[in-house]
């Protein structure tokens, strides 16, 4: 999620760790609660939009009770600016990642972690996580705002579903908001057999799982050999940004899907910590 003081519907809230749950190989589901704070910020003000919803996490480092955030420097841009001018090892780990499901009455968030051998910070906080542990995120204060990114237009007839490992949090809740009926397509890319997760959606959705270590098919492959519905299609591909950008050009240029039709978000590249794509210039659309 890229962080700007424009994105008033956000604010900070401090919670923590009230369970742990390993899902397969490659995941961690992370329960979290709200902590109460003097300025109100508890998690019964949260307020996730569902689907693809994104929030920035603020993690500690090894030996930190809690994140370090100066939350009390003003207003959203005082605070990223003084969060920035933090050394690197005392300001708080940022990473962004998708709210999997919001339980309001019991006041509970979930976040998956994909986790993998020689993992980054957030890989080893997830997996060290224990009840009680504190971090702080960015997240919604109301349910539409601008951190949703998946929002196919009246008109669709059917919608293409694209994710990798980083995505499949979010590509499991989209699928659990599509409408009964709704046709889909979707391929789901992960590392190993056990990552194969029930989902559970209402959607006329066709899934298939493209494990890598069964030596499964790139994404390009899979969709191009593919059948495709009739109609009018939306298509949500996010995850590696190599793979969504060589789809993408695929479905618009091969398949001829309106470029306006195509949301495709890079969550991670080859080589590249997340601290320095924030640092990238956005890249041009595709002509």
């Amino acid at each position: 999620m890229p962080i700007a003081a424009e994105l008033s519907p956000f604010r900070f809230f401090d919670l923590k760790v009230t369970r742990t749950r390993r899902l397969g190989p490659s995941f961690v589901r992370i329960t979290f609660a709200g902590t109460a704070t003097a300025n109100g910020n508890g998690l019964q003000d949260f307020a996730a939009g569902g689907r693809d919803q994104s929030l920035s996490l603020f993690l500690p480092h090894p030996g930190q009770d809690a994140p370090v955030v100066p939350v009390d420097a003003g207003d959203l841009s005082a605070v990223l600016g003084a969060y920035r001018a933090l050394p690197e090892d005392v300001r708080a780990v940022m990473r962004s990642y998708t709210v999997r499901e919001q339980r309001a009455d019991a006041g509970e968030v979930d976040i998956d972690f994909a986790v993998h051998e020689d993992g980054g910070p957030a890989c080893r906080w997830a997996l060290a996580a224990e009840p009680g542990h504190k971090v702080m995120v960015l997240g919604p204060a109301v349910a539409d705002n601008t951190s949703v990114r998946c929002r196919p237009p009246e008109d669709t007839d059917w919608v293409l579903i694209w994710a990798d490992e980083t995505a499949l949090p979010a590509a499991a809740a989209i699928l659990e908001w599509l409408p009964a009926g709704k046709k889909a397509k979707v391929w789901l890319e992960v590392p190993r057999s056990g990552d194969r997760l029930p989902l559970r959606t209402d959607a006329d959705a066709d899934i298939t799982w493209l494990v890598r270590e069964e030596n499964a098919p790139s994404a390009v492959e899979a969709v191009t050999a593919a059948g495709l519905p009739g109609g009018v299609p939306y298509a949500w591909i996010a995850g590696g940004s190599g793979s969504v950008r060589a789809l993408r050009r695929h479905l618009v240029n091969d398949r001829e899907f309106d470029r306006r039709r195509v949301t495709f978000v890079g969550y991670w590249k080859c080589g590249v910590s997340e601290d320095g794509l924030r640092e990238e210039p956005a890249e041009e659309a595709e002509q």
